[in-house]
């Protein structure tokens, strides 16, 4: 069976590379191929997508519509039952600042913290949460674990 490692090129033989700049005579010689001035010309060149010279580039030439809600948005923390579990031990306190006293949650979260169903929870914890997953919900019940849903801090 071949191997990805020893495969080779048995089409064609590989094209030499085309040395730019070697003088009148080679056909690509004085401005390589480059034209003549301006920024492509240039070494070092890049081309930035939406970049007109000084011109005002088109997408803030065009007028903005709609809404967006992104600056309203409140991002919540999220985290599994099975991390719950490997993280806490029993009577433990799960709150966003126990998390974060443990470094598993971020130092700023707006939208609070959310409890989601993934994993098994065997350990007897007691869980304050903005939110919970309908199946994390369910699993807490079943397992006798005791849980609060928290109203949102301001």
């Amino acid at each position: 069976m071949n191997e990805l490692s020893k495969l080779s090129n048995s089409h064609r033989p590989r094209k030499k590379a085309f040395r730019v700049g070697r003088g009148m005579g080679s056909k690509c010689g004085k401005t390589c191929g480059r034209g003549v001035k301006g920024d492509k010309a240039r070494c070092g060149y890049k081309n930035h997508y939406g970049q007109e010279g000084g011109q005002v580039p088109l997408y803030k030439r065009l007028p903005t519509r709609g809404f967006t809600n992104g600056m309203f948005k409140k991002e919540n923390f999220a985290i599994n039952l099975g991390m719950i579990d490997k993280f806490f031990s029993d009577g433990d306190l799960v709150t966003l600042e126990t998390l974060q006293d443990k470094g598993l949650a971020p130092r700023r979260v707006p939208g609070g913290l959310k409890i989601l169903s993934t994993g098994l929870l065997s350990k007897k914890v007691i869980i304050k949460a903005l939110f919970f997953s309908a199946q994390a919900e369910e699993k807490l019940k079943s397992g006798g674990i005791s849980f609060e849903k928290i109203s949102a801090v301001v």
